[in-house]
């Protein structure tokens, strides 16, 4: 690979499996949600039907209100655990793109170093102080992916966070209310 074209051949290979791989987790992720969806809708429509009988067959109204308000708790927990297993199908994907793209991005940023100081060492005489300064440039660009990249995980960690204590709560709540009547 002495030549700038094989480099950049080789680099676009690379790139191009890393899509392909990423392609493959993204599809395996709307697959399972696919999968979810499908065994949601199809236990929501059993459950419908039943529930649909069981109210033919009342007989008064405190029956009815007995019917509907036995059916709100576990309602509310086949939704919970409905958004809790979304949730982990998006994390688990989020956490594998994340995963590759910090992998591949190390790679790049390495790769593309690596040419900035060949490019340097037959840089032409004088041009010392542009030469540094461009790779400050680029150390200060790399720097910034790494604090952003820093930052969204936090926000990730944040939001999931944020998620498992909501739909404790909801559940609780309803729980709670149904308790109560």
């Amino acid at each position: 690979m002495n030549t700038i074209f094989e480099q950049f051949t080789s680099t676009n290979q690379a790139n191009l499996q890393a899509l392909q791989g990423l392609s493959t987790k993204a599809y395996a992720g709307v697959e399972k949600m696919v999968e979810l969806n499908m065994a949601s809708s199809k236990a929501i429509l059993g459950e419908s039907f039943s529930h649909a009988q069981a109210v033919m067959a009342v007989k008064d109204a405190k029956e009815l209100i007995a019917l509907q308000t036995g059916m709100l708790k576990p309602m509310a927990e086949k939704t919970a655990a409905y958004f809790q297993h979304v949730q982990n199908i998006a994390t688990t994907a989020g956490a594998d793109f994340t995963k590759t793209v910090e992998a591949k991005t190390a790679e790049a940023q390495k790769a593309f170093g690596g040419a900035v100081d060949k490019l340097a060492k037959s840089a032409p005489a004088g041009t010392e102080s542009a030469v540094a300064a461009f790779k400050s440039a680029l150390s200060a660009g790399q720097n910034a992916v790494e604090t952003a990249q820093t930052s969204a995980k936090k926000a990730m960690e944040v939001a999931q966070t944020n998620f498992n204590t909501a739909a404790t709560q909801a559940v609780d709540a309803v729980k709670k209310a149904t308790n109560a009547a």
